[in-house]
């Protein structure tokens, strides 16, 4: 019984068993009534997941919650009735509205098709043969998209299975409505033929209100693993293979050929649906053409425009990118289509009327004002022609837009290289040769822009902006008037709130709230700066010749797989009991744990040991309960409201790394099958195709300082100390999430230096962020982890007896370690005696050379 429930009610709920709408129509009433999964658990006395269960139709309510949720339904009945007119709907059948989603929207001009009235489809999955009344001739019908509701997983995502033939067009697909396969958004193939017994009628169904609507009825392709084998492959077949192919419950995990190829049938539907919105690709890099008179557009494909921008003006070149369909599809059914990106070279500028970067403030762009000044003919030019600039104006990066026409937004984005663009301030690595190549540039920033986003910014502030195009706020929805309105996407950021007084820096106004600066008013969660003191280093290592650094590749994302955020605005609790479920700060004193010294101190970014209370990210604080601390917190700004945010991130970024590795020559099982591979193979990266390597550094920089964009501070000219700055207007300004996976990654970084410890007797000399440096016999990564003479991980027993797991593994995989560099361990200690980090210098190169 859920607390503080009244125990008549509870008696009630046990044997009340009234019969439940259909899943569909539990859905539609809460997310009528505004309310989440989450509240509906809370109250009814379940977990989210099983609310979710309920309506999809994969589980039943169960006693006593059953009768609860039954009363909830029928109370939410009554205040939010079905529209007039339309049919109950039952768990077999779909309502399929004619008009056209907004996912797979027109090409720009193309006025939108006239409403139709929704026809149901029904959905027959009996086993048993079906009686039909005699055919009578039928008038063909033309294909139409259909929006459909696909299936989600909890966090939003839409649940994938093995690929089935859609019960539409019969083509194969991953996605499943209501249990049943069909294609993205209802965007079926045309089929090669249909079958006269595959179509056959259905008497019409008279409603008091309306005329007879025909209904059409398709017989159930079954999938795979519901179709009856061959008797030679039943033979054939293990039981336990064939128990595994009759399950239709979604895994939690499969294998790695399973997962990339439903990646890849999702990723060709996607495709598919945005070759035919956006045929010019996401982006165009405009040079001038050999005559000096017109221009040349080059794709991201590699080609260039059938038709050349023909006009002389960056209006009329705004007004070209959208005729040219250029685009990119978005990356969410909920989400906004990416604009279509105009890159201006230098020799472009001069044909449009634009400046190159100087000092004059009224002619010049000014790199230190970062755009155009308001008065320049320019700027002029763009309003006079009924467009408008962000109040970023025209800079390195502008967007010129238009308001909503028919609620289609019309936007274009103008990237200028010449202005600082595509620098390497903003991680954009972009090498000479390419730079100066149009052509190579577009395939560059392509490449960028198909694996990851098209390019809004620098690569951290695309890293930040894929972060709501995988969840985005809202979305759109039919209103029981027949209007069309917007609701709240669950497990997204959907306003701005303020972050606690703890979390957030100097300049912020709440940061008068605090009494003090110190770490016992303010959350420093960092990553680690931290070299092991000279006297701490025993005579065993001294007496070794060399000095080796292990990175973890993508430490940041890797921390970011699984990591549950707040969603909600901090509430401010005294004396709370810690719940290592419940994301936000916490102060609690941490400094009467005992740790080995020649480890870092796993809570504070020096490494060293904490001498009171301070704040805490949730992540720290369940890893001292892991290490054996009773916790004791004094207060706490908690977000009861939380969920895995940045996992869809996570997966992307990790898919767009793995895929660029391998085209640089380092494939995902490289270490697995050949260590040795692996590592000449990591040896030789840097020798690996240029652009590849400039995509590579964008991806690690959209995920690394993407995290370090969630705390943006404030930028320009003008900023008053104290004031609040525009960064504290997005949903996604969030310390609290950057905070959070900096305490994860420093944790899970800790936890393998410790199992390493056991296992080998290893300590650290240093650690910078996610560098580690030991000591060791050799320059190899091979003499501190340990590896057998085949290049497989030695089990070693730890004090239970049993193998140690989570050591450090050679990978390419977000998590996995790499070796960056080996210096004489003379060096390196003098390094350290100095009072140099030497995880900072391990690498060598200029820098080294330079502190």
């Amino acid at each position: 019984m859920p607390e503080g429930m009244d125990p008549i009610d509870a008696l009630l709920a046990e044997v009340d068993e009234e019969e439940l709408p259909p899943p569909g129509e539990r859905k539609r009433l809460r997310r009528a009534a505004r309310l989440t999964r989450a509240r509906v658990a809370e109250q009814v006395g379940v977990r989210e997941e099983t609310v979710w269960t309920w309506e999809t139709g994969r589980s039943e309510p169960r006693s006593p919650q059953r009768g609860l949720y039954a009363r909830l339904l029928r109370g939410l009945g009554e205040r939010f009735p079905a529209p007039a007119g339309a049919a109950r709907p039952t768990a077999l059948q779909l309502p399929v509205p004619v008009p056209v989603p907004e996912t797979f929207a027109a090409a720009p001009g193309t006025p939108p098709a006239p409403p139709a009235p929704a026809a149901p489809v029904a959905l027959d999955v009996r086993a048993e043969p079906v009686d039909r009344p005699a055919a009578v001739p039928a008038a063909p019908v033309e294909p139409v998209a259909q929006v459909v509701m696909l299936d989600q997983n909890p966090d939003g995502s839409l649940l994938m299975a093995a690929a089935a033939p859609c019960v539409q067009c019969g083509q194969p697909s991953v996605y499943r409505v209501q249990g049943h396969p069909m294609h993205l958004g209802g965007l079926c193939r045309p089929p090669a033929a249909v079958s006269e017994a595959a179509v056959a009628p259905v008497a019409p169904q008279a409603t008091p209100t309306s005329a007879p609507a025909p209904a059409v009825r398709v017989d159930p392709v079954r999938p795979a693993h519901q179709r009856p084998a061959a008797p030679a492959q039943r033979a054939a077949r293990p039981a336990a293979a064939a128990r595994s192919a009759s399950s239709t419950r979604p895994r939690k995990a499969t294998t790695a050929k399973t997962s990339s190829t439903l990646a890849s049938s999702a990723v060709a539907e996607w495709r598919q649906a945005a070759q035919a919105r956006f045929p010019g690709g996401p982006l165009a890099v405009l040079d001038v053409a050999a005559d000096g008179k017109t221009l040349t557009a080059h794709l991201a494909d590699g080609s260039t425009a059938p038709t050349a921008p023909t006009t002389r003006t960056l209006v009329g070149l705004v007004e070209w990118a959208l005729e040219a369909g250029l685009g990119g599809a978005r990356l969410h059914r909920f989400g906004k289509d990416s604009d279509p990106v105009l890159v201006l070279t230098d020799r472009v500028l001069a044909v449009v009327g634009l400046p190159a970067a100087g000092e004059d403030e009224k002619k010049d762009f000014v790199p230190r004002l970062g755009r155009l000044p308001k008065t320049h003919k320019a700027v002029k030019a763009i309003e006079r022609a009924g467009w408008q600039l962000t109040q970023r104006g025209l800079g390195r990066w502008a967007r010129v837009y238009r308001q909503p026409e028919g609620g289609r937004r019309v936007c274009v984005q103008l990237c200028v290289p010449g202005w600082g663009a595509l620098s390497a301030k903003d991680h954009w690595a972009v090498p000479t040769e390419v730079f100066d190549d149009p052509a190579a540039l577009a395939v560059l920033l392509g490449t960028y822009a198909e694996r990851v986003i098209t390019p809004c910014g620098g690569a951290p502030v695309s890293g930040l902006e894929l972060m709501t195009a995988l969840r985005p706020r809202t979305r759109w929805v039919m209103n029981p008037d027949g209007t069309k309105g917007s609701a709240l996407v669950e497990g997204s950021l959907h306003h701005a709130v303020d972050a606690a007084p703890c979390e957030v820096p100097d300049m912020h106004p709440r940061a008068k709230e605090r009494q003090g600066d110190g770490p016992e008013h303010v959350m420093a969660e960092e990553s680690w700066d931290w070299h092991r003191p000279a006297d701490l280093v025993d005579e065993s290592e001294r007496i070794l010749a060399w000095a080796v650094g292990l990175d973890t590749n993508t430490a940041f994302l890797a921390a970011s797989a699984r990591l549950v955020v707040g969603l909600s605005e901090p509430v401010h609790e005294l004396n709370p009991v810690f719940d290592p479920k419940v994301p936000g700060a916490w102060k609690v004193d941490l400094s009467g744990l005992e740790l080995d010294p020649r480890l870092p101190n796993p809570f504070t970014p020096t490494g060293e040991r904490p001498t009171g209370p301070g704040w805490y990210a949730t992540p720290t604080v369940a890893y001292a309960v892991e290490l054996g601390l009773q916790v004791r917190p004094l207060e706490g700004w908690l977000r009861h409201e939380a969920g895995p945010y940045l996992d869809p991130w996570y997966e992307h970024l990790r898919s767009a790394y793995m895929t660029t590795m391998e085209r640089l020559g380092v494939p995902a099982d490289l270490a697995v099958r050949d260590l040795g591979a692996h590592l000449e193979a990591m040896a030789n990266l840097k020798q690996g195709d240029a652009a590849e390597l400039a995509v590579l550094h964008a991806i690690k920089a959209s995920a690394k300082s993407g995290i370090g964009k969630l705390r943006e501070k404030p930028r320009g000219l003008g900023y008053k100390f104290g004031e609040r700055w525009s960064a504290l207007e997005r949903p996604t300004w969030r310390p609290d999430i950057r905070a959070a996976v900096i305490s994860a990654s420093r944790v899970n970084m800790h936890r393998k230096l410790r199992k390493l410890a056991e296992a080998t007797g290893r300590y650290p000399l240093a650690v910078a962020t996610d560098c580690v440096v030991y000591a060791a016999a050799g320059p190899s990564p091979l003499d501190v982890l340990p590896y057998d003479v085949d290049g497989k991980p030695t089990a070693i027993l730890g004090a239970n007896g049993r193998p140690i797991s989570g050591l450090p593994r050679l990978g390419v995989s977000p998590g996995h370690v790499k070796h960056e560099g080996s210096r004489p361990l003379a060096e390196v200690l003098e390094q350290i005696t100095d009072g140099y980090n030497p995880g900072r210098l391990i690498k060598g190169g200029p820098a080294a050379d330079d502190q």
